[in-house]
């Protein structure tokens, strides 16, 4: 996996991580849309610093990692999609005849070499080795930046769309996740923000302030206990700090057990005591694709629900500019486009970040 976090389970170590927006506000919408190329040849170079070039739009596409076929289903690039992954990470998301090209969570070379495709998508979350293997047999492999705000993951749906022709659909994809945000944010300008803390991991690993989670958190309309402890990254909360700031609300993934995310501490707070526990598709919050707009929704009912009563009807208005075309998919939410997680070893911090970071 690449190194490029600190302590992190969705992006690693050490990487000059950007701060997102403030608790609250919806992150600024990327100026990247106004630079949209979708005319060929297409030079772009990506994170590891090769330049790619496209000599025509591509006509097919592999998808490497969850978040990666989440965005080309989502900006509507899917008839281009010849090879994805096929896990849990992937569930909400049609097959068909496609080629899986993982076992598990572990990418097949021979299979995605064998598809010879236009351009192979690979988010940060990618092994080196991998991006290696696959750019030595001859393919165009192009890796995404780190996503660290919700802001990022726009970056990457206007990208995807450029690599894959797809620029209109991309722009929609970014208009439409703007639009809910804005909803939501109106909604919550008077809501108090109650203290909450996002369960990753029995040994305490959550989500810090330079993670894309934390923004999903904050958008959300609550306060991000890691930030009153100083975590970053992702990180352990100590025992003692979650006994100490005592939250009033538990969020975690649905792709475990309360129980197995928390340590025992947990049982003692005001969160736990009252039932206050949130549960998030694990597919929308842990995946740096344009779904994570509803994991906020989701929180915001929870933890909201007189704002997301006065936000039903935006919301509502919201989905009448469904980008997907993709009629066979069935719905994340029963009102929202199209869809598209973490149990995590309680051992080693390493460990968590590298299971987290094979769901992107």
């Amino acid at each position: 996996m690449r190194h490029k976090f600190v302590v992190l389970i969705t992006a690693l170590l050490t990487l000059s991580l950007i701060a997102p927006a403030a608790a609250g506000a919806p992150a600024s919408t990327s100026t990247q849309s106004d630079e949209l190329e979708c005319e060929y040849p297409l030079e772009v170079t990506d994170a590891t610093g090769e330049t790619i070039t496209l000599e025509e739009p591509p006509e097919s596409v592999v998808a490497l990692q969850p978040s990666d076929a989440q965005t080309v289903f989502e900006i509507g690039a899917e008839n281009r999609l010849v090879g994805m992954p096929d896990n849990p990470a992937t569930a909400d998301l049609e097959m068909g005849d496609r080629e899986a090209v993982t076992d598990g969570y572990e990418i097949i070379h021979e299979r995605v070499i064998d598809l010879d495709p236009d351009i192979v998508l690979a988010a940060n979350a990618t092994f080196d080795d991998d991006i290696e293997t696959l750019r030595e047999a001859g393919l165009d492999v192009y890796q995404f930046d780190q996503a660290e705000s919700i802001d990022d993951v726009r970056d990457n749906v206007f990208r995807t769309g450029e690599l894959t022709g797809e620029c209109e659909g991309a722009e929609e994809t970014v208009d439409w996740m703007d639009e809910r945000l804005e909803v939501v944010d109106a909604a919550l300008e008077d809501a108090d923000r109650p203290l909450a803390y996002y369960a990753m991991g029995d040994d305490g690993i959550t989500a810090g302030t330079e993670t894309f989670i934390h923004e999903v958190l904050t958008t959300a309309g609550v306060e991000n206990i890691a930030e009153r402890a100083g975590i970053s990254t992702y990180e352990p909360l100590s025992e003692e700090t979650l006994v100490d700031e005592n939250p009033e609300w538990i969020i975690h993934s649905d792709d475990a057990e309360l129980e197995d995310l928390t340590p025992d501490a947990a049982e003692s707070t005001t969160a736990y005591q009252e039932g206050n526990v949130v549960e998030v598709d694990a597919n929308q919050i842990n995946q740096p694709a344009p779904q994570v707009v509803y994991a906020v929704v989701d929180i915001v009912e929870a933890v909201h629900p007189d704002a997301y009563e006065a936000a039903s009807e935006g919301l509502d208005d919201t989905d009448d500019g469904d980008t997907s075309e993709d009629e066979g998919e069935d719905d994340a939410d029963d009102d929202t486009i199209p869809g598209f997680g973490i149990p995590v070893a309680a051992a080693a911090v390493l460990a968590v970040a590298g299971f987290l970071l094979r769901r992107r």
